[in-house]
């Protein structure tokens, strides 16, 4: 298993914004993402590449009420965007917990191939 301590992510509902007709990430979402592949580059790791088991802990930064649910769109797109793995789909199994507030947030992850085809 590898581990990275990465920034709170942005939820879901800041992480787009619509223009006219078009979706695009925000501000706020490409900052986020920028930040992880910074990070994911500084650890010289290669893309895993077979089915993936994920632990994420995250730490909000204050304790406003917040979905679990909404953080991870976010974390694994900047994950696979900066180079960790080829795609999402290879991830078969997910377990994030939320637990207390830590002062700017962060978020632990753990990723490691399941070796299950």
């Amino acid at each position: 298993m590898i581990e990275f301590e990465l920034p709170f992510p942005p939820s879901v509902n800041h992480y787009y914004r619509r223009v006219g007709e078009r979706t695009l990430i925000s501000r706020e979402g490409r900052r986020f993402r920028e930040r992880v592949c910074v990070l994911l580059a500084a650890t010289g790791v290669d893309p895993l590449t077979g089915p993936l088991r994920i632990e994420i802990k995250v730490y909000p930064p204050d304790r406003r009420r917040r979905d679990i649910d909404n953080v991870q769109k976010a974390l694994l797109d900047a994950l696979q965007h900066g180079g960790l793995y080829e795609d999402d789909s290879q991830i078969v199994k997910l377990d994030i917990e939320k637990l207390g507030c830590v002062s700017g947030g962060r978020t632990l992850v753990r990723i490691g191939e399941t070796g299950n085809a």
